[in-house]
């Protein structure tokens, strides 16, 4: 299931080592470094989960975690950015095929967005008057399509409302040019995404262009497109979690055999402290890693049955993600102490991993409120499991 020996896998090892050596740079520029963009898209990466109609990878999921995971251990804002972008590729199985071919057809098509409903789309013929303004727009300055969440609204401004009794709620494209980018992407960490806004006003979006959030057949087969959106976010960001708390702990050792802390006669790798809270790093990297896999590896195997992923296979997947981010960030955490005055100067890649982590553990879908649903659920208990 790790996909070590996939070309994918491969061409993420080599675009890590790319993504390292521009750290400095897309940080400088609160955008991914162009040879870096162009080094993803080359390879395939941002359009992993594309059908294979389209000229996609469409990749095992397993496969996805393991490439994001090798990118962000480069660099957290590259994996970061590759998570986005190969994450809304999986709406090309969702969309109309027209409208799938337009936005995902390209082999230079890069796409991202965000989910959360912040703008209203007015029914008209042919298609929607979209107006709305989203936060977090990871990858804005290159993507080509990006997406937003909108709440379907008539004349008048009422809610429409599905035979459920939820509000119509559905995904709208825009194509570079049409929206517009604001600069506010002044943050502690994830710098290099270029996380901005974004806002359209009054702009027509075909009905090809949209895509409802729930109830949707996908229309390509395959145990991939019977995994959640919202899911395979979630282990997206896992994904990058385990990135950056392997390059903390790699960072360490290296500073650990040169560093000789002030007041001491020892370098840091022969104090009991830094061997201890190695080990510890190490074990809660791996024991998050190996639990996300598991959730993976079964949701999998019961996707290839054909049958569309149970709500305990769904909470599984979100709870092993949040683990994960949440294991990670202790781990880089110790890191980051170990590494003592050397972790806070901007010449230390510490710096960078321990606030990289920390803007990650801030996302919604690996925040503490998971816990509480994922238990829910494990009781029985009614719960709200839009978001599963």
């Amino acid at each position: 299931m790790l996909a070590a020996t996939s070309s994918l896998f491969d061409a993420a090892q080599e675009v890590a080592q790319l993504a390292r050596q521009h750290a400095d740079q897309s940080e400088r520029d609160r955008r991914l470094a162009a040879p870096v963009v162009s080094a993803l898209r080359e390879a395939g990466l941002f359009r992993m989960l594309v059908p294979r109609e389209l000229g996609g990878a469409e990749a095992a999921v397993a496969d996805l975690v393991a490439c994001i995971e090798a990118v962000a251990a480069g660099d957290g804002s590259a994996g970061w950015c590759l998570m986005i972008a190969a994450t809304t590729g999986i709406t090309a199985a969702l969309l109309p095929p027209e409208g799938a071919r337009e936005i995902h057809g390209d082999p230079g098509s890069i796409t991202g967005g965000m989910l959360m409903p912040r703008g209203t789309a007015v029914r008209v013929d042919g298609g929607y008057r979209v107006t709305g303004r989203w936060a977090y727009g990871s990858g804005s300055p290159h993507c080509t399509w990006l997406l937003g969440g909108v709440t379907v609204v008539d004349n008048t401004g009422a809610t429409e409302t599905l035979p459920g009794g939820h509000p119509h709620l559905r995904m709208a494209f825009f194509r570079a040019g049409d929206y517009v980018i604001h600069d506010t992407w002044h943050v502690s960490g994830l710098r290099g995404t270029g996380s901005h806004d974004y806002e359209v006003t009054d702009l027509f979006v075909p009905e090809h262009h949209t895509v409802a959030f729930s109830g949707t057949q996908a229309w390509a087969e395959g145990p991939l497109y019977r995994f959640p959106m919202y899911g395979l976010l979630a282990l997206g960001v896992g994904a990058v979690a385990l990135g950056l708390a392997r390059a903390a702990i790699g960072e360490l050792a290296r500073l650990a055999g040169s560093k000789t802390p002030t007041g001491s006669r020892r370098v840091l790798a022969e104090r009991a402290a830094t061997q201890a809270g190695l080990a510890e790093a190490e074990a809660l990297l791996r024991g998050s890693r190996a639990f996300l896999f598991e959730a993976v590896e079964g949701a999998w195997g019961a996707a290839e049955q054909g049958q569309p992923l149970s709500l305990t296979d769904r909470a599984g997947l979100r709870l092993a993600a949040t683990h994960a981010a949440r294991a990670c960030a202790r781990a880089v955490d110790i890191c980051y102490d170990l590494g003592g005055g050397t972790s806070i100067y901007e010449s230390s890649p510490l710096q960078r991993h321990f606030r990289d982590i920390h803007t990650l553990t801030q996302h919604v879908m690996v925040g503490q409120p998971t816990y509480e649903v994922v238990g829910r659920v494990m009781l029985g208990l009614p719960t709200d499991t839009f978001m599963l």
